[in-house]
């Protein structure tokens, strides 16, 4: 659980293999060792200080408020500075309860905004309150509530909110749209693993039709029980509600 504060971040699921250059074969990571993650940070921290400075240059940056003067190309520069001194950190860990578990995880990122509905408490015409977790706690006392003024509260949720445009899941490399599908079918005939089985088809998809509203009240009726002619019924006479009576 967040504060909805501003926290830019990246969540990447990485293969620990991959086809070889000639597709023959697959090829694995050494059984200890992924990747080199202090390197990795440092590359992380140079690639991404270029490419601000690069969609400086292009003009696809814009500044408002205090920070208006950055349109500035020495201002940007110096303001970028000292990130180059700070120490960037890359976090990578195998997945201790399986790959499952990681996309159950990473789906409540790419299927909601910000924050669930379970965690608002409660809400007026000045504040939100809200769940929040505090990381540097451990045990019960981690879990707190916070109340915002409402404004704060939606200026935080809409810096959550993708521009438009913004693809919130990219593919790369083996799951590139434009060869995906022949690079599953490689992967699996390479690790001698058999394709999944395919979806069942959504016969609930469609909407159910729309119920006839009652002639007296004008409310939605809500059926109970469909029966035919001639036979008997279960409904109760307590149970104020809408009977349907097929004589088909």
């Amino acid at each position: 659980m967040s504060c909805m504060t501003h926290h830019p971040h990246v969540h990447m699921i990485v293969p620990g293999g991959g086809i070889s250059p000639d597709g023959s074969r697959w090829i694995t990571k050494r059984p200890d060792f992924f990747l080199p993650v202090r390197v990795l940070s440092k590359l992380f921290r140079r690639l991404m200080i270029e490419r601000l400075m690069a969609a400086h240059a292009a003009g696809r940056l814009t500044f408002h408020g205090a920070h208006a003067a950055l349109v500035n190309m020495k201002a940007f520069a110096a303001y970028l500075a000292p990130l180059k001194r700070t120490r960037w950190y890359v976090y990578a860990k195998r997945p201790l309860a399986g790959p499952k578990a990681v996309l159950t995880y990473l789906s409540r990122y790419t299927h909601r905004v910000a924050i669930s509905n379970r965690r608002l408490i409660a809400a007026d015409a000045k504040t939100v309150t809200f769940k929040v977790k505090d990381y540097r706690i451990n045990g019960p006392g981690r879990y707190k509530t916070m109340t915002l003024d409402a404004h704060e509260f939606i200026r935080r949720f809409l810096i959550h909110v993708l521009p438009s445009g913004f693809h919130r899941i990219r593919h790369y490399g083996l799951l590139a749209s434009s060869a995906k599908a022949d690079n599953l079918v490689l992967a699996r005939t390479l690790l001698d693993i058999a394709p999944s089985p395919p979806e069942p088809e959504d016969i609930a998809s469609e909407p159910p039709p729309p119920l006839k509203p009652c002639p007296c009240c004008g409310s939605t009726m809500r059926i109970i029980e469909v029966f035919k002619a001639s036979e008997p019924t279960t409904h109760s006479a307590a149970m104020p509600a809408a009977i349907r009576i097929d004589t088909s």
